[in-house]
């Protein structure tokens, strides 16, 4: 996730003696205004409303101003309509400041934890994501089955459609296929869902 490797860079950059100012007006040269992706893959760009945070976070620092309330300000008013586990991650992110302002734990250290601990979530989710691949193939393939089979009839010469269209029993079958495998479609499709809901929660 971008944001993982947001958190990584901050405390990196904290570490290298950047200044608070200086640490943010660097990750807006990499992920914000006009050079706001060059150079970075597609699935390291951070989402719209996540650039306006880094924006109010830099605005802040460039100000003075306390940047956890920024970030939580600027969180609220974005609305993270794109990803549900980026207003969870920049409020955590706002929550490392506060700590570190607090007990004087260097706020360093508080970012390599907390990217460590991102780092693991995104793990879990790429094995989720991998366990649930082999379940959503079988929903698939259990789909379009009923429909190889009648193809694979006609290529063997038989008329599976006439049988099936053609007699009182053929059209019972027919409608009872339909139905059921809709229902089978529906029935794993939640079953899916709900194995990956449970995971993350």
């Amino acid at each position: 996730m971008p944001l993982t490797v947001v958190v990584q860079q901050l405390a990196a950059l904290l570490k290298g003696g950047r200044t608070p100012s200086r640490l943010w007006d660097e990750l807006w040269v990499v992920y914000g205004g006009s050079g706001a992706g060059v150079g970075t893959p597609d699935g390291q760009r951070l989402s719209t409303a996540s650039e306006a945070i880094l924006a109010a976070a830099r605005g802040a620092a460039l100000r003075g101003s306390p940047v956890a309330e920024a970030i939580r300000l600027a969180a609220r008013s974005s609305g993270h309509r794109t990803n549900g586990h980026e207003p969870r991650i920049w409020g955590e992110l706002a929550a490392c400041f506060d700590i570190a302002e607090a007990s004087g734990c260097p706020l360093a250290d508080v970012l390599t934890r907390f990217a460590a601990q991102l780092e693991v979530e995104d793990d879990a989710e790429a094995a989720r994501q991998t366990a649930l691949a082999g379940p959503k193939a079988t929903v698939t393939l259990l789909t379009w089955l009923p429909l190889l089979g009648l193809g694979l009839g006609i290529c063997l010469g038989v008329d599976p459609l006439a049988m099936l269209v053609g007699t009182p029993f053929g059209v019972a079958a027919l409608a009872a296929g339909v139905v059921l495998t809709i229902a089978g479609r529906i029935w794993s499709a939640r079953l899916v869902r709900a194995a990956a809901g449970a995971a993350v929660a």
